[in-house]
């Protein structure tokens, strides 16, 4: 039978009732459990839910919420179905989630919180295949003439009291899934253009999971991970299903505005993430180092270097530490490293994967110094998450690792990343000339991402293809180099990088609001508004300053020359983030097109620095 068809049935016979999943109640705010029999049960009435509202082997169920448990039972039910899951991002608007309802077909749409649940009734009358509704949050206020929508408790009651034939159905259907069916239906971000619905099969996920078993030490009776990203994240949909393969408990966290709540909280041992993350904790420890004592600062200051010795100069290259090392670094380790993991909640914490973005070796560097295991990888929704990410005690800074057992990385044309193996799409869902320009007649895919492999096979990112310019010099120029270098600094929150075809490079940037104000506080400097606050000469010197010292080393010709501090941050509503928090150039360069402009006319604040 399928591994995902029967895995929770499979796991509950083993586990019973210890806890599958953690999650907030909606109305008391309070951690609950569910275990692996409530698991089961909750997937085999959904299930049987499921088929009675119609829905078609391989047919197509769109989910538009909010991390919770119910998203990961309505997959399971699906599953049990041979039926397809389809996330929307719980951030999307209308017109996004109309386009995946009726692109992919589905005839289901199960929905999280109010703004979803009205969302998905205007597409009752604009998505022609779309018949049903369920919500998840019991909160959610039905419209009176509401006839088609069910109750996360009604659809499970329903499930739970239908006849023997129809448990038979469905139990036919769960056992008859193969691994060449259709699993998910993933929509990319688009960048650029419509999104496109990445078609991954069962095959292609038990090809992940066994490349990941092979790679990472799991404990099913002492890890568990915290869900962060959102399960329509391909990154956090795979790491979950792994975690599930494994009998690792999964806390759910509904709330992104409250993650560092969640994790002083659940105390994971494991978490996946993006690098926006670690770079505000970064932050936050040299904040609270800047207040601290010197004696303090001077012996946090040894203890980091002592660690970067030990873990990343030794371990990291499976070196023996000398023990004259490793005895410093003990002391350390419970005077000074233990404590602020503890203070960020991850005081247990063994192995926390990190991808999507890049993030500098120098934050990569201090977070393993301080026993924080950070695992750099590199993957994309066509591959199935991971193509790379670091060995245990094998892995080099500035790089995202080696190829995950089974998967082959070459270098293509313009130094273009290319991956080969079980884990990469079938294709776009109905794009044929997409998906011909993407999988070439030799099974390779081209991830639009550039790169090279160092002599011991690991993997460096430089820069996604499409994203480099060239300067009117005829300089080409890698922004996301520059963005993650500024993105570091506790002043800046957004960047981005501009110079397609102009003389020098200059960038967009959106500032950390309140680091602003209390800089501002801190030098007498009073305002009235953002506009004010971003305008001032004294404020942008000192950021200025600050740009100065990330890019000193770099080329003059790749070096920002001029910027602007916008008044309100990049963001989704907008158009000029992806649903990923991608940054969409194409929109930003034509909604800040004057603003753009100006920094390249002669009276812009001060001339540009010689090429």
């Amino acid at each position: 039978m399928n591994q995902f068809a029967s895995l929770v049935a499979a796991q509950a016979a083993r586990y019973g009732d210890r806890e599958a999943l953690r999650y907030r109640e909606y109305t008391t705010d309070r951690w609950v459990s569910m275990s692996w029999n409530a698991f089961r049960q909750s997937v085999q009435d959904l299930a049987n839910t499921l088929f009675l509202l119609g829905v078609e082997e391989q047919g197509r169920i769109c989910v538009f919420s909010q991390n919770c448990p119910e998203i990961l039972v309505t997959h399971f039910a699906a599953f049990s179905n041979r039926a397809v899951p389809v996330p929307i991002y719980a951030t999307s608007s209308q017109d996004e989630a109309k386009y995946i309802v009726n692109d992919s077909g589905a005839t289901i749409l199960l929905v999280g919180d109010q703004r979803q649940y009205e969302i998905a009734r205007a597409l009752t009358g604009q998505c022609p295949n779309l018949k049903h509704i369920i919500t998840f949050d019991p909160r959610v206020s039905l419209e009176a003439d509401d006839q088609q929508t069910l109750t996360w408790a009604k659809a499970l009651e329903q499930g739970a009291q239908v006849d023997v034939e129809t448990r038979q159905q469905v139990e036919q259907r769960r056992q008859s899934t193969t691994d060449t069916d259709l699993m998910y239906l993933i929509y990319t971000s688009g960048t650029t253009g419509v999104p496109k619905g990445v078609m991954l099969t069962h095959s292609n996920f038990n090809a992940a999971m066994w490349a990941h078993g092979e790679r990472i030490a799991t404990s099913d009776t002492t890890d568990i991970s915290l869900s962060f990203l959102p399960f329509s994240h391909i990154f956090e949909l795979g790491w979950t299903m792994f975690c599930l393969t494994r009998g690792v408990r999964v806390a759910i966290n509904l709330n992104p505005k409250e993650i560092q709540r969640a994790v002083k909280e659940v105390q994971p041992t494991c978490m996946c993430s993006v690098p926006r993350f670690w770079e505000k904790v970064y932050t936050a420890i040299n904040d609270n180092l800047a207040a601290a004592k010197p004696m303090v600062r001077m012996l946090v200051k040894r203890a980091v270097a002592v660690g970067r010795s030990r873990n990343v100069k030794y371990r990291a290259h499976g070196r023996k530490v000398p023990l004259l090392v490793e005895k410093q670094y003990q002391y350390f380790e419970n005077k000074v490293f233990a404590k602020l993991r503890r203070a960020i909640g991850i005081e247990n914490g063994r192995f926390f994967p990190t991808a999507g973005a890049m993030l500098s070796d120098n934050i990569t560097e201090f977070l393993h110094a301080v026993g924080i295991n950070i695992v750099i990888g590199y993957g994309l929704s066509e591959t199935n998450a991971s193509v790379c990410f670091f060995r245990e005690n094998n892995w080099e800074t500035g790089t995202v690792g080696y190829p995950i057992p089974g998967v082959e990385v070459k270098i293509g044309d313009k130094n273009e990343i290319l991956v080969k193996g079980p884990t990469v799409m079938q294709g776009y869902y109905h794009k044929p000339e997409e998906t011909a320009a993407v999988l070439d007649s030799d099974g390779w895919f081209h991830t639009g991402d550039c790169g090279e492999i160092t002599p011991a096979g690991e993997i460096i990112l430089t820069e996604r293809l499409k994203d480099l310019f060239k300067t009117s010099n005829g300089k080409y120029v890698a922004p996301q180099l520059l963005e993650t270098r500024l993105s570091q600094d506790k002043y800046i929150e957004q960047v981005a990088v501009i110079g397609d075809g102009r003389k020098y490079v200059s960038a967009l940037i959106v500032p950390d609001f309140e680091e602003l104000k209390t800089l501002a506080k801190s030098k007498g400097i009073a305002f009235e508004s953002i506009e004010e606050l971003v305008n001032n000469q004294q404020l942008r010197r000192e950021i200025e300053k600050r740009i100065e010292g990330y890019q000193r080393d770099l080329a003059a010709y790749e070096q920002i020359k001029r910027f602007v501090l916008l008044p309100r941050p990049f963001s989704m509503e907008s158009g000029e983030l992806t649903n990923t928090l991608k940054i969409r150039r194409g929109v930003i360069n034509r909604r800040y097109a004057k603003l753009i402009d100006a920094m390249y006319a002669a009276d812009f604040r001060r001339k540009p620095d010689k090429q």
